[in-house]
């Protein structure tokens, strides 16, 4: 437990480590798990997103369906940020970004 410090105002779970900079561990095998899904979840939302940018026709995308997908990714994000779990972070940054952008074109153009 004495590698567990935590921060003022940020939820710090029990069972994680906190790595501070004279900790230099390598990255734990979950760590890349979390990466490698990260990478391949956001990648695989791309080809959408730039086909609606591009073409800007939103006729096949639903409001109700992206308004759900793009608040459950912002809590995704919170969710990683509360937990220091920067694969969760940095992939629902991106897809909340890559989301929020098709939702208003669809707001827009529908």
């Amino acid at each position: 437990m004495e590698n567990i410090r935590p921060i003022i105002g940020e939820a710090v779970h029990p069972l994680r480590r906190r790595m501070g900079p004279e900790d230099n561990a390598p990255m734990q095998t979950s760590d890349w798990i979390g990466y490698c899904a990260a990478t391949l979840t956001t990648a695989s939302f791309v080809p959408q997103a730039l086909h609606t940018f591009r073409t800007k026709d939103v006729r096949g995308i639903s409001l109700a369906m992206y308004s759900a997908f793009v608040v459950g990714i912002l809590l995704w994000l919170v969710y990683g940020l509360l937990l220091s779990a920067w694969p969760i972070v940095i992939a629902n940054a991106v897809t909340l970004t890559l989301a929020a952008a098709i939702l208003a074109m669809k707001l827009k153009y529908r």
